[in-house]
């Protein structure tokens, strides 16, 4: 456990919750949250979730646009992608999977190359459908922080494990507002 990654978990925390409640404000906490997640998760040899920071640190300057946007007073308006979409997602995000845990398998001394790269690809998709505001991405959400929990405590990660089993109960809070946001507005 590292001050850095205190900090790290700190700005998560706030991250997450803004998220859960449709705030715009969730993007400035996510720049600095994932900047220094870059750093913790490239020295506990977790390359996939490092990398993976890179890509977020992206996703989170193109959300705070997109999302500003379209902002309606405090929050921003949430859908449901539907049947087809989220089968192309799965399919898609199956194959990257594979194909990037593979690799990282053969050419790097990754610790958990199969289960660090499920939490990545797996993160990419929740993170896209995230902020395309897709009702779905607290479903991806759920399955990488039951997945995240388990590899960060074995990875001598225990702030970060725990932050994320609080991330769990804030997927299914996310979960159970942005259906009832996307009920509403239908």
């Amino acid at each position: 456990m590292s001050t850095l990654e205190i900090i790290a978990a700190l700005l998560g925390l706030a991250n997450v919750a803004l998220v859960v409640r449709r705030s715009v404000w969730n993007y400035p906490f996510g720049i600095a949250m994932v900047s220094l997640y870059a750093v913790v998760f490239y020295e506990a040899q977790l390359y996939s979730d490092a990398l993976l920071q890179i890509f977020f640190l992206v996703l989170n300057v193109y959300g705070w646009v997109s999302w500003r946007r379209v902002q309606q007073r405090d929050t921003v308006p949430v859908r449901w992608m539907g049947f087809r979409g989220n089968a192309v997602v799965i399919a898609v995000t199956a194959v990257l999977w594979f194909l990037w845990s593979s690799v990282m398998h053969r050419f790097t001394d990754a610790a958990a190359p199969y289960v660090d790269g499920a939490v990545a690809c797996l993160s990419v998709a929740g993170q896209i459908l995230m902020v395309r505001r897709f009702v779905e991405n607290w479903i991806y959400w759920i399955v990488v922080n039951m997945l995240a929990i388990g590899l960060f405590w074995w990875r001598d990660l225990p702030v970060t494990s725990a932050l994320y089993t609080v991330f769990l109960g804030l997927a299914f809070a996310g979960l159970f507002q942005w259906r009832r946001a996307a009920a509403v507005a239908a």
